[in-house]
């Protein structure tokens, strides 16, 4: 399919150049997909990579959470292969509303896209306001320096080219295409804690420090995701020096040694740590679980195993010091437990 050509105008072209950039960082290989819903972001973003990433593929989620999403949907799929797309598909999902309305339709959208995309990394229209929203949520939640560290520009498979682009930029870019863009009632109702940050928290910040706060939230995310990468480049080798093992299905294996790991630093330690057990079955891993996992090194006074998020049914995680080890292994729930 030949495409169309483009507009000219500046915000378009600001839109252009960032994806281009992640494309010269990153690559496209044989082409990209993008996320489209319709809005804004994914708008601009889909005619920004027809320009600059190769043939691309559209893929749009219908939640089925609204009267009319098919529709919606449809039309979204209608305007990508009109701005040049080779292919554009529309995914249906369930939303289960496990853990909340919002975060269960991130998952359905997430797992839908993971299926589609064929190999392709996914471009996904997240803006430098969705960041610094992302950092201010961190914050708010004290979930420590990696949730503050906010998105990344490539999580493989997930793209996203535009954390340097405000979202006033992308809304200018449909003008300029002459696309009236989706507006989803969910982005402006307050019962989602993202909403009311973003028409509520930070504009009255930006009021009271006089602008420029989504920039400089978006900045420290950097910052700490740059210094975050070096910490976790230092608790890779004091894994290596620990020696490592993984979980049998019956008892604990392997495990790290504590000579090599009572004098690291807790912080790099408990990343050490945090990187060991997810590579062996550990999930949704908490602060709390950290540093008890911490004190079985660095305030071993012979207490008990600690139980980490993972296991299987009928059986848990449980991380415990033998003999001078710390070692993972699965531990049998009785009835009455």
């Amino acid at each position: 399919m030949s495409r169309p050509p483009l507009p000219e105008g500046p915000a378009l072209l600001e839109v252009r150049h960032a994806v281009r950039r992640w494309v010269a960082t990153h690559g496209a290989g044989t082409g990209v997909a993008v996320a489209l819903s319709g809005g804004a972001d994914s708008l601009a973003l889909t005619a920004a990579a027809v320009a600059e990433a190769g043939p691309v593929h559209a893929l749009v989620v219908d939640h089925r959470l609204q009267e009319g999403s098919a529709a919606v949907a449809e039309q979204a799929a209608a305007r990508a292969l009109a701005l040049g797309c080779a292919s554009a598909r529309v995914l249906t999902v369930s939303v289960d509303r496990d853990g909340g309305l919002e975060a269960a339709a991130r998952r359905a959208r997430y797992e839908a896209l993971g299926a589609a995309r064929a190999d392709r990394p996914v471009l996904l229209g997240h803006t430098l306001d969705d960041q610094a929203e992302t950092v201010l949520l961190g914050l708010a939640r004290g979930s420590g320096p990696r949730s503050l560290a906010g998105m990344r520009d490539f999580d493989a498979p997930w793209g996203r080219p535009l954390l340097t682009v405000r979202r006033g930029v992308t809304a200018k870019a449909c003008e300029e295409l002459e696309l009236d863009p989706y507006r989803d009632p969910h982005n402006l109702s307050p019962e989602f804690t993202r909403v009311r940050l973003r028409s509520e928290a930070l504009p009255l910040l930006e009021q009271i420090l006089g602008g420029g706060v989504a920039q400089a939230l978006a900045r420290t995310a950097d910052q700490l995701r740059e210094d975050g990468e070096v910490l976790d480049a230092i608790a890779v080798r004091v894994l290596a020096d620990a020696g490592s093992g993984g979980v049998d299905t019956a008892d604990a294996v392997g495990g790290l040694a504590v000579a090599e790991l009572v004098d690291i630093h807790p912080a790099v330690r408990r990343r050490a740590l945090r990187l060991w057990l997810l590579g062996n079955g550990a999930r949704d891993l908490t602060d709390r679980q950290l540093r008890a996992a911490d004190d079985l090194i660095g305030r071993w006074r012979g207490q008990g195993g600690v139980a980490i998020g993972g296991g299987r049914p009928g059986a848990r995680l449980v991380l415990s010091r033998r003999h001078g080890r710390l070692t993972l292994g699965l531990t049998a729930i009785g009835p009455d437990r």
